[in-house]
């Protein structure tokens, strides 16, 4: 979808030379970069945990998903960047696939590829205090609300935990309930599992 028109707008002062009034030439538009602007490319490949869709911006990795189907991994695509470019992927984006399976296949080993992580600052502040959450560790919503200084903001925190659009590289597989139960994994509680598994081999 292109991007929104603006208007151009003129400036209000005016020049007055010789007893005529002349507008100054128009300013250019100002605007900061959009979700319109941003073109990402995706490619859904097979893994052990099913289907896996990987998606990039030209700062890196922007959505990793899980499912059992490429349709609906590509729908959920579409709904969470409504505005972009959506793109079939190139070589290099098979060289960021292959590095975001490696991850996926020995979360022991952590992850070596950029990310460009969307989100409200709140979510942020939660996703960044997800990635700081040790490789074989879990901990509970309530945990993590107390990392990021919100102890009173438990549901708030668990929002934005769901709303994670990059699967193991914000680990939001390694929040638990306080009674320890693995429910609450947009793709799936068997992926949740099989993922906290491996990381504690």
């Amino acid at each position: 979808m292109p991007p929104a028109i603006l208007d151009l707008g003129f400036d209000s002062r005016r020049r007055i030379c010789g007893g005529s009034t002349k507008a100054l030439s128009p300013r250019p538009p100002l605007r900061k970069p959009s979700e319109a602007d941003l073109a990402i490319k995706f490619a859904i490949r097979d893994c052990s945990l099913g289907k896996i869709l990987v998606a990039a911006s030209n700062k890196g990795v922007c959505a990793i998903f899980f499912g059992d189907e490429a349709e609906p991994l590509l729908r959920d695509l579409q709904q969470r960047f409504p505005k972009a470019r959506l793109l079939f992927g190139d070589a290099d984006l098979e060289a960021l696939v292959a590095r975001v399976m490696r991850c996926v296949e020995a979360p022991a080993e952590g992850f070596d590829f950029p990310l460009d992580i969307h989100g409200t600052a709140f979510q942020r502040r939660v996703w960044a205090g997800l990635r700081e959450i040790p490789t074989g560790a879990t901990v509970s919503y309530a945990d993590v609300a107390r990392r990021i200084g919100e102890p009173k903001c438990v549901r708030a925190v668990a929002s934005a935990i769901a709303a994670n659009k990059i699967a193991v590289a914000i680990p939001c597989h390694r929040v638990l309930h306080s009674d320890g139960s693995l429910s609450g994994f947009r793709w799936g509680v068997e992926r949740k599992r099989a993922l906290l598994n491996r990381e504690q081999r």
